[in-house]
């Protein structure tokens, strides 16, 4: 028997939002942190740029390989079960990555680590979304959500910089056992098991279709400007990517129960989100990825000096990630939307086309620009992914969404990446940086405008009432009542 939704109290519900925020902290943290310890890193193992990228990439692609499988399955086996093996084998594996003898054997170990990453995030989302059933509550209650992101962005490159500066950075991923140790006692106490009504029966074509999609388009991103674009292994990829997308079209809408529900893209609201999740996702990847670079490599900064200088994004992005869950709860997405893309495309065009960085108050101006769009953009995604889906499905929705922000980390990354090798390939590495990564600061403001549009395209009357039609199609009928009274119809 499915596990029925008790009502808790206020205080029991704040503790619940706290104990998944803390999840979400440990995972956001060792983004940050490895960002600023990546020089280090290098140094160390002598690590080209291609592998500094598999550092991050091989964590966020077996993430967003993951996830939705891990939001079927709690879903269906039970979400505190499901949320406590995530933290308990992600803080093991981060024990495992501070031991790591060489370069390959802690990209392993960021795989595994990522294995449990893939149980947290999105079941803490399906937790928050069964135990906040109120609209504007369940808003605020994503605001303080993604304000944990910008939290854990100030917290990173401080946090990093002293460790990677005074101990080294095998040190950054201690940080992750106490919080980890905390939130699996916290959880196995006070968070009470919730399943979906019906059990989703598992997918595993689906899911190799999905693993070999991302994985291919990843390698062949990032191998690309060293294997030579039109080299057979490269070519090799890309026809696996382009197979395994051919397959998941084809093949999941004639599942009963896939995977990927298609039809969840029928709603342009959700279907607008799940792209300004890749779009501001992949900027962040890549504004962390180059800033770092440059901040460490060209300007010469020791880790935590750079830590110090990224400040006034993450400041910024943990003041407006509670702010923009307000906005969201009174308002609707619209307005943190509009104000997210612009951000972000003002703070990529002053680096392309201005050389922010080559000003300290250009430099600041940028950084406090793109903390400003990112604090906006995090808690209109992730309500317009959860928000008029029915709730039996909401891990599901909520996977989709935090897919969707991985698949962007992924991408950006590695999208970055190539273009900055390529740029630099065969030049002076110091010198040559600043012009390379011109194009790297398109792309980024590209990513911003993507997010400004979209907002404005689907946040409308239109698209609400596409939001209205699907959420009927999905819904059990006599679960109909419950799903007009969380979108407001």
């Amino acid at each position: 028997m499915p596990d029925a939704v008790v009502p808790l109290s206020h205080g029991r519900r704040m503790l619940v939002l706290a104990i998944c925020c803390m999840s979400l902290l440990i995972v956001s943290l060792d983004v940050t942190i490895l960002n600023v310890a990546l020089p280090s890193m290098a140094k160390d193992f002598g690590a080209t740029l291609p592998g500094m990228q598999w550092t991050i990439d091989a964590y966020t692609l077996v993430l967003a390989s993951l996830l939705m499988l891990a939001g079927s399955t709690a879903d269906r086996i039970g979400r505190r079960r499901i949320f406590m093996i995530g933290l308990t084998l992600f803080t093991a594996a981060s024990v495992a990555c501070s031991l790591a003898p060489n370069l390959n054997a802690l990209v392993a170990f960021r795989m595994v680590q990522a294995i449990g990453g893939s149980m947290l995030n999105p079941v803490a989302m399906s937790i928050i979304t069964n135990t906040f059933t109120d609209p504007r509550e369940r808003a605020r209650a994503i605001g303080v959500w993604g304000g944990v992101v910008g939290l854990s962005m100030a917290a990173g490159p401080l946090v990093g910089g002293l460790l990677v500066d005074s101990v080294g950075w095998r040190s950054i991923f201690w940080v992750n056992l106490p919080v980890g140790l905390a939130a699996l006692l916290l959880t196995w106490r006070f968070v009470p098991e919730s399943r979906a009504p019906k059990a989703r029966r598992p997918d595993p074509v689906g899911q190799l279709l999905m693993i070999a999609l991302l994985g291919s388009l990843t390698y062949a991103i990032i191998e690309g400007p060293h294997a030579g674009w039109t080299s057979v292994r490269i070519m090799v990829f890309a026809a696996v990517a382009l197979a395994a997308l051919t397959g998941i079209i084809g093949y999941e809408p004639r599942r009963e129960e896939p995977l990927i529900d298609l039809r969840f893209f029928r709603s342009a609201p959700f279907s607008g989100a799940t792209v300004i999740a890749i779009g501001a996702f992949a900027a962040l990847g890549g504004f962390l990825f180059v800033s770092t670079l440059y901040l460490q490599d060209v300007r010469g900064l020791d880790a935590l000096h750079a830590g110090l200088w990224m400040l006034p994004m993450a400041g910024m992005t943990l003041v407006c990630g509670p702010v923009s869950g307000r906005l969201v709860g009174s308002r609707g997405p619209r307005t943190p939307l509009l104000v997210a893309g612009a951000a972000m495309t003002a703070s990529g065009v002053l680096f392309a086309a201005f050389d922010a960085e080559t000003s300290d108050t250009t430099l600041f101006l940028g950084y406090v620009l793109f903390g400003l769009g990112f604090g906006f953009v995090n808690a209109p995604i992730t309500n317009t992914a959860v928000s008029g889906m029915p709730r039996a499905q909401a891990g599901v929705a909520a996977a989709v969404a935090s897919t969707s922000r991985q698949v962007g980390s992924t991408l950006g990354v590695a999208v970055i990446g190539a273009v900055l090798a390529s740029g630099i390939a065969g030049s002076p590495y110091v010198k040559a940086f600043v012009g390379a990564s011109r194009a790297c600061w398109w792309i980024i403001a590209g990513c911003g405008l993507a997010v400004l549009l979209l907002g404005a395209l689907t946040s409308g009357r239109w698209a609400r009432e596409t939001a209205r039609r699907t959420a009927e199609g999905l819904e059990d009928p006599k679960d109909a009542a419950a799903t007009r009274a969380s979108t407001g119809a």
